[in-house]
């Protein structure tokens, strides 16, 4: 791949946002040899920061696999291996996603695809199991395992890849100020900050973004709950049915989510920690701490597809965002599609380029 050397006084990339999707992007481009400026005010948008950070290649509802799964996987894993190496952090933890079976005739179809279909078969466990016994009352009768899934620690991603920006000089912490923006065909300036491009990572915030504001979004707002729990025996796998109980360590579990599209707003509330409560003491009947109450608004996007690409008018202005709930599985590989579409014109796939979308004048 060509890279880029950093052989101008000016920037390659401004980068608005570092939630999930801006610090993949940012990370991408650095290892890439661009230049790069990350302009982000952590208070503005809670959602990456609360996020389970959970990938899973099959979707329950239907049991058919997750949209690009086969791609998607390799990329992510490579890719955030990558980043634990120049991060020197510990960010990736691959585990199998515990589903239990309601009824007889759930077993069999999922026994039936893992063991016929090839096109699936490579995330679902063959083999059925019985009796997990999740604390002295609750047992999961019959069950089986999602193969090739796992969690990406966000928070501590995020963490680690702004003191990394931050000591490379490519972090600046204040909220963007689009009064401060001028774009040309060949130039970005900000105040007094000059790039050759610019791209917005902004989370539901685009929606006041002058220049994406038209991106049909339908956000949604996430809580989760952090419980303690000594005698949960669950040891590193995630348990699944309707909502997921993940390890965390040290007797700790994260406990989500809820789905809100009225109320957006990054505040937790009783409402969705009454719904939490209720889905944790359907399976839990010990004694448990809540030791955090966490939300966040998810940037999805009215058709479930991210943005990616370039503005319709200017060319050097890019959109990288609307990963809703599967920013850890989907950000590594459209960032490298991103990436491509920049240093060689390569095309963007049109499920995800904003060109789907009619530009409102």
């Amino acid at each position: 791949m060509h890279q880029r050397k950093k052989n101008s006084s000016d920037l390659d990339f401004i980068i608005v946002g570092q939630g999930i999707a801006g610090s993949v992007i940012a990370l991408s481009l650095i290892k890439a040899g661009y230049k790069i400026l990350i302009i982000n005010k952590p208070q503005l948008s809670l959602s990456s920061k609360v996020a389970a950070g959970i990938w899973n290649p099959i979707v329950f509802k239907r049991l058919t696999k997750s949209w690009l799964a086969d791609d998607l996987i390799p990329e992510l894993i490579s890719f955030y291996e990558c980043c634990e190496k120049t991060l020197n952090a510990n960010l990736i933890q691959k585990r199998a996603i515990i589903k239990p079976f309601t009824e007889d005739q759930e077993k069999k179809l999922w026994l039936k695809k893992a063991n016929d279909h090839e096109n699936i078969n490579n995330f679902l466990d063959k083999m059925h199991y019985e009796n997990l016994q999740l604390d002295e009352n609750y047992i999961v009768k019959s069950y089986s395992k999602v193969l090739q899934a796992g969690n990406l620690d966000v928070e501590h991603f995020l963490e680690s890849t702004s003191i990394y920006l931050e000591h490379n000089s490519s972090y600046l912490a204040e909220e963007f100020d689009f009064a401060q923006l001028t774009l040309t065909a060949n130039d970005v300036l900000y105040k007094t900050i000059s790039a050759k491009n610019i791209i917005f990572c902004e989370g539901h915030l685009i929606t006041k973004n002058p220049y994406f504001n038209w991106i049909p979004m339908k956000p949604a707002k996430g809580e989760t709950l952090t419980i303690h729990c000594p005698n949960i025996k669950l040891h590193n796998d995630i348990f699944n049915k309707g909502f997921f109980i993940m390890p965390l360590g040290n007797d700790l579990y994260k406990v989500g989510a809820t789905y809100e599209w009225d109320s957006l707003n990054d505040f937790p509330t009783e409402n969705g920690k009454a719904e939490l409560i209720k889905k944790i003491d359907s399976i839990i009947s010990i004694p448990y701490q809540i030791t955090a109450h966490q939300a966040g608004i998810r940037p999805a996007v009215i058709d479930r597809r991210p943005v990616v690409g370039a503005h319709p008018e200017y060319k050097n202005t890019f959109i990288f965002n609307g990963f809703g709930t599967k920013a850890v599985m989907l950000a590594p590989y459209f960032a490298k599609q991103l990436l491509n579409f920049i240093q060689n014109n390569t095309a963007i796939n049109t499920e995800v380029n904003p060109a789907r979308f009619k530009k409102q004048s």
